[in-house]
């Protein structure tokens, strides 16, 4: 009698890309080498190419999207055309209309790599760290409780109520991101209609996994839902789950600092190779372009409040997976690539999803983005200094209170990257242009704003007379009026010594 497999269908843990169709008259690839097995394993889906590094020293700002760039001049300075480069490696007409940031330089051309003696690619290939699987379920009798995990050892407590969120037993399926302890979590979460009395009709599971990083969790989202698939239709059955962990588990160094990694700062060289791989989640149109859309002009809002580093509280109820990507752009609003910039302000920290049992954390993170299902939160005043319920932000505290007033400056910023989304979209539908993205658009459009503002108040503050005018305001693209209370702020948060001599202008 041969023994049946409790084995899943699906046992390869990362999610194979589709056939790219454009390839279909090219020449078959040559077979890998060996050192090259794992790269291709953890291949990227299809849709977004692996993209390059970008030019270090990029700060320059485009002022408009016509064929005449113009650009603001900082140290060091340059003039920037985007040129898009065609399959065959040969590069087509610039690309003026986009201008604002270099084209990317080939990985591995800049000198300046944070470890000497490694190859670039051997210093940004993350690897699977795998330090648990769980399986949570509902049960009528105890609620929330982990059924079974590896390694058995592991302490989650927690993470039964962190992989499923309050209010999922009103949805069927969910995915959710969350933060235990040092770790960082991703959870699938189905329910599923069944006829039993001790069930009460529904059978509702999670099955998740926990890691060092988060930039690698996306890899595993399409076996994690097979497998809450899998554990709602064939309890109990964990070899799938036992041979995912044998084979990706991590083996970490026995001693270590315990800190959680914050939203990264990223080098201009490495944007493209590291920033933003977690994003690449099941989501159709891009997280970037969903977050724009659903957000408006508010974006400008939510990115004051980031580069301020203000602890931002974001409530929606379930599905919380589309939420977690929100926290995540609220992050990458904040990206400063110049040294020396933000090296004595808090860290972002992205938390994702939380619940009542992270108040005790909450209660000492000086910056964070994190969301959260429970409406109790909103009361508790303490925990958090921007509040956002949906598409509405707001504050409690009252010098933050002329931040969520838009101004012409903001509506402006917000055009131009409306306008520059257009032309990509644009590009991408009349020329084929597959090299660039939304979210590269997204993150770069918000680093270099950054970039500017930064180099100028540096600029500024190095001078002889380090006195901030109008001028030097409307240069960083900033309403003088409008945004003199986030200037004061921003200079306190960052500690630039500048003098402030705009008129405070009681009346229009």
């Amino acid at each position: 009698m041969v023994e049946q497999s409790d084995r899943a269908p699906l046992l390869d843990w990362e999610e194979i890309p589709p056939p790219d169709p454009n390839q279909a008259t090219q020449p078959p690839p040559q077979p890998p080498r060996e050192e090259d097995a794992a790269a291709e394993k953890s291949s990227q889906p299809a849709g977004r190419r692996t993209p390059t590094g970008i030019a270090a020293g990029t700060t320059g700002w485009s002022s408009t999207t016509t064929s005449t760039t113009n650009t603001i001049t900082c140290s060091p300075t340059r003039s920037l055309t985007a040129v898009v480069a065609s399959g065959d490696g040969s590069p087509r007409r610039p690309r003026t209309e986009l201008s604002g940031w270099d084209r990317p330089e080939p990985l591995g051309t800049d000198r300046n790599v944070p470890f000497p003696g490694l190859s670039v690619r051997d210093q940004w290939e993350e690897k699977d760290q795998i330090v648990a699987v769980f399986v949570v379920t509902f049960d009528t009798r105890s609620g929330n409780m982990v059924e079974w995990c590896l390694p058995h050892d592991m302490n989650l407590d927690g993470v039964e109520f962190k992989s499923m969120a309050s209010g999922s037993h009103r949805i069927t399926n969910d995915f959710i991101y969350f933060r235990k302890g040092c770790y960082f979590g991703l959870a699938c979460f189905a329910n599923m209609p069944v006829e039993s009395e001790l069930e009460r009709g529904a059978r509702m599971k999670s099955v998740g996994i926990l890691s060092p990083s988060y930039t690698l969790l996306y890899r595993y989202m399409h076996f994690l839902e097979n497998q809450v698939r899998h554990q709602l239709q064939c309890p109990g059955q964990y070899s799938p789950l036992e041979a995912f962990y044998e084979d990706k588990k991590a083996v970490l160094p026995p001693t270590g600092n315990g800190l959680v990694t914050a939203c990264p700062t990223w080098s201009v060289t490495t944007i493209n190779r590291c920033m933003h791989p977690e994003m690449k989640i099941t989501h159709p149109a891009g997280c970037m372009s969903q977050f724009i859309q659903f957000f408006g002009e508010q974006i400008m809002v939510l990115w004051k409040f980031a580069l301020l580093r203000k602890r931002l509280l974001i409530f929606s109820p379930p599905p919380v997976g589309v939420v977690c990507y929100r926290v995540y752009c609220c992050c990458c609003l904040a990206n400063v690539s110049l040294p020396g910039i933000g090296v004595s302000v808090p860290e972002l920290r992205p938390f994702f999803y939380i619940n009542i049992a992270d108040i005790t954390a909450l209660e000492t993170e000086m910056s964070y983005v994190a969301c959260t299902t429970e409406k109790i939160f909103e009361e508790k005043k303490e925990l958090y200094d921007v509040y956002v319920d949906n598409q509405n932000v707001k504050t409690h505290r009252s010098h933050l209170q002329p931040l969520l007033r838009l101004n012409a400056a903001d509506k402006e910023k917000y055009r131009k990257l409306s306008e520059q989304r257009q032309l990509l979209l644009y590009s991408q539908e009349v020329d084929e242009d597959c090299t660039s993205n939304e979210e590269d658009l997204f993150i770069l459009f918000f680093m270099e704003l950054n970039n500017r503002i930064f180099q100028t108040l540096s600029d500024v503050a190095g001078s002889s007379d380090p006195t901030l005018t109008a001028e030097h305001v409307r240069a960083m693209g900033l309403d003088p009026q409008g945004d003199r209370s986030f200037l004061v702020d921003l200079l306190e948060v960052y500690g630039i010594d500048v003098t402030l001599v705009i008129d405070n202008l009681c009346c229009p």
